[in-house]
């Protein structure tokens, strides 16, 4: 993999780039992204290679936000995967196209109860906890509201441990090394960067057991150890 920022794209055109690259897979991603870590440990559980471009959220008032990436993403965020032409975004949605031109290992179970219950992990995350407390919710309670960072931080910390909570609760009956059983689902791509999320604001996890062994044997794989925030391209080297 190797690092190009999208400030210095001024133009996307997808068939021109995939015929230039020998990879069939581009991930556009930012390190501290949790939507994009997601992505990235699924990749990486599939065996799939893929080049690596960094989008700053931060740098330039915000990469993301540049008319060039806009054409590739309208949403304007990250993760963004472009795939023999095809461009995906939404990590949900990336996932499941991952599953259907990689199948395996599956992400989603193919049994409609045992896939509605590892979507209902993915989507406690996805749209329960993540977005309220994501980079563009923070620094819109700052602007609009006034808050200051030890106020944006108590507003992470109350949604994630709300989230945690409710996923403590849900995944216990379910659980073996991982979210479900001793398979590894999308729910664990999902989990794993919201704990270490948790992590930024110094949270204690002794209420989580269930989530913390589930998270200290994800550990223990290379596809979520080297999709991890320290050890992408983009990652500050400090």
């Amino acid at each position: 993999m190797f690092v190009l920022s999208v400030h210095l794209v001024h133009r996307y055109n997808t068939e021109m780039e995939l015929m230039a690259n020998s990879k069939d897979y581009i991930l556009y991603s930012y390190f501290r992204s949790s939507a994009s870590y997601r992505v990235r440990i699924a990749l990486g559980l599939k065996g799939i290679q893929y080049e690596y471009r960094a989008v700053h959220l931060l740098n330039h008032g915000g990469e993301q936000l540049s008319a060039s990436y806009k054409e590739l993403n309208p949403s304007q965020e990250v993760p963004t995967l472009v795939h023999k032409g095809n461009i995906v975004a939404q990590s949900v949605a990336i996932l499941d196209y991952l599953d259907r031109v990689a199948p395996g290992p599956r992400l989603f179970p193919e049994d409609p109860h045992q896939r509605a219950l590892v979507m209902q992990a993915c989507e406690i995350v996805n749209s329960g906890i993540q977005p309220v407390h994501n980079l563009r919710v923070l620094k819109a309670l700052g602007e609009q509201f006034g808050a200051n960072e030890e106020q944006k931080k108590d507003w992470a910390v109350r949604w994630l441990n709300y989230g945690m909570t409710t996923l403590e609760s849900f995944l216990k009956p379910h659980a073996g090394k991982f979210c479900f059983g001793d398979t590894l689902t999308a729910a664990d791509c999902f989990l794993i960067p919201c704990l270490v999320s948790a992590d930024r604001y110094a949270m204690t996890f002794d209420a989580y057991p269930t989530l913390t062994r589930i998270r200290r044997n994800c550990d223990e794989l290379t596809a979520f150890t080297e999709a991890s925030p320290t050890n992408v391209p983009d990652a500050p080297k400090s």
